[in-house]
């Protein structure tokens, strides 16, 4: 199957999940311009499959943005360095169930199922490329090079401010969702006291847009013991670095990695039912004690070089310029480099995140909702927001900040609330649809008091005649009522017994109309474009019954 024919069978199965078909968030306006019911912030794999989760509850007034060109959401084509992404390949979740729309059916339709299973995990850029066609086949709508820079609360409502390449646009949401990756809580770190007396050209951070041809026979420093640390170091070494030293703190190089035991259902799906004491216990230990190691291939990837050396209890005590040169005091003696790579992770801390600057000091950390037993403390995790079960910020002093309840944090910031759900692939089939069915949830139950005026108000029959169907019939076409109308309205198996003459009780072995065609009076039809010829036929043959 060419991934034409699959794109074709996508939308076809899309088909056979149209129900209930009916779009049902009620219409809101601010200042006589609509409101979005969702603003999601991030076109990247969170994004994109919050966006296709809301699609399928037929919510669609909504609007993805992302501030990267397009084909450059999230990390894949920036800054993810690695070969091959590290969740194992088997990995689903925003394909919502549907097979076709997973990675292996596209993966197998571009390079064979040879190929499938010829792979242990799918290349990065492979993953970035069937993210592009998950995209476009789903016809999901991003609006690239569009950031946002501030968020505030507008009553009922949040105010987005949008920058443009030309413009700020000012936008009303009733909900928010933040789907803005790995330091989307935070930052990717540079300790301050290691750079303070750097220039800005002697080092960067692994997310950073780095030129690795001008690392052609110089020596790199690379600080921290990570997946992207490493990732960092071999690409350092083949783009022809002299020498790379990677330094870390422990005494013992990573090996366990606790994100491949988190992987099982109970705990992806159900790691936010927990109480307080036993989320925070169990994202102390993997946070903490459990540093996520590189891959075996990453590993070797380095030590296949003969310049890459890695050093464990070499903890960097200071940084400094001289000459041109960094100097570094460690605990293992002092580096000379000419470039450093710092593989220190991500800072959590949402008073650094500019979007939410004007409504930063009324989110709950852990820190405000939990205290640890004695020996349990985490200043890492108690900087962490305290996030609701659809990944709501919630208020610092209840209360004082109910529009909190709007905006909706799916970063990695959301670990020790929800789990190994925001930001992560595994985590993804069971996040998006909590974010998801939350979302749709509270548009509901805030609009319910409409929709009962609304039940209150229908009055559309079902049972439109007490007359037999012949009866119906002729009255029909004698008082010159639109066909397209009746056809519309009649069942075809009464139309047929009608148009020759009986009705649907004169036959005795006839099943009840009931039985063999549940819906018996429709309002639509898929088949309307036939309708002319059909309707023509019934009105000549109720005319030559007459005649006779």
């Amino acid at each position: 199957m060419s991934i034409t024919q699959l794109s074709k069978r996508v939308r076809r199965e899309l088909t056979y999940l149209g129900y209930p078909p009916r779009e049902w968030t009620v219409p809101r306006a601010r200042d006589g311009v609509p409101v979005l019911d969702v603003l999601i912030v991030g076109g990247g794999q969170s994004g994109l499959g919050t966006a296709f989760g809301l699609k399928l509850e037929r919510i669609t007034n909504v609007r993805v943005i992302d501030r990267n060109p397009r084909g450059f959401e999230g990390p894949w084509r920036r800054f993810a360095r690695m070969r091959e992404i590290r969740t194992p390949k088997e990995v689903t979740g925003i394909d919502f169930g549907i097979p076709s729309l997973t990675a292996r059916a596209w993966y197998e339709s571009k390079f064979s199922r040879q190929a499938w299973e010829r792979i242990d995990r799918i290349p990065q850029g492979i993953w970035r490329s069937y993210l592009d066609w998950y995209r476009d086949v789903l016809d999901l709508v991003v609006e690239n090079e569009v950031e946002l820079t501030s968020i505030e609360p507008a009553g009922d409502l949040l105010l987005a401010h949008l920058r443009h390449s030309d413009r700020i646009e000012r936008v009303h949401a009733r909900k928010i969702v933040l789907a803005t990756g790995f330091d989307g809580s935070g930052r990717w770190r540079a300790p301050a006291s290691l750079v303070a007396n750097l220039p800005a050209e002697r080092y960067a951070r692994t997310a950073d847009d780095i030129d690795f041809r001008r690392l052609t026979g110089k020596r790199v420093g690379v600080l921290g013991a990570g997946a992207s640390a490493f990732d960092n170091a071999a690409v350092a070494l083949e783009a022809g670095a002299s020498r790379v030293d990677l330094c870390f703190r422990r005494a013992e190089m990573p090996r366990v990695n606790p994100l491949i035991w988190m992987n099982f259902a109970g705990l992806l799906g159900h790691f936010g039912e927990l109480t307080d004491l036993e989320r925070w216990r169990f994202m102390r230990h993997i946070l903490e004690e459990l540093p996520v190691p590189p891959t075996q291939d990453t590993f070797w990837r380095c030590r296949s070089f003969e310049n890459f050396a890695w050093h464990a209890n070499c903890a960097w005590k200071s940084v400094r310029e001289e000459a041109g040169v960094a100097k570094v005091e460690t605990e293992a003696g002092t580096f000379a480099f000419d470039f450093i790579i710092f593989g220190t992770g991500v800072e959590t801390d949402l008073s650094v995140r500019s979007e939410l600057a004007s409504i930063v000091h009324h989110i709950a950390l852990w820190r405000d909702r939990f205290a640890p037993p004695p020996g349990e403390e985490s200043d890492l995790l108690a900087r962490h927001p305290y996030l609701g079960a659809a990944f709501e910020f919630t208020e610092r002093e209840p209360g004082t900040a109910p529009f909190l309840s709007r905006l909706h944090n799916f970063t990695f910031g959301a670990m020790p609330s929800l789990g190994l759900t925001g930001a992560a692939i595994p985590g993804t089939k069971y996040g998006v649809r909590r974010l998801v069915n939350g979302l749709a949830r509270d548009l509901f139950l805030e609009d319910s008091s409409t929709y009962y005026q609304d039940l209150l108000g229908y009055a559309v029959p079902e049972l439109e005649s007490l007359e037999s169907a012949v009866t119906w019939l002729d009255r029909f076409v004698s008082e010159g009522i639109s066909p397209k109308k009746l056809i519309d309205r009649l069942d075809p198996i009464m139309l047929a017994k009608a148009s020759r003459g009986k009705s649907a009780t004169q036959n005795p072995d006839d099943k009840p109309v009931a039985k063999s065609s549940p819906q018996r009076f429709r309002t639509q039809r898929a088949g309307a474009r036939s309708w002319p010829k059909r309707a023509k036929t019934a009105k000549t043959k109720a005319s030559r019954r007459r005649a006779k």
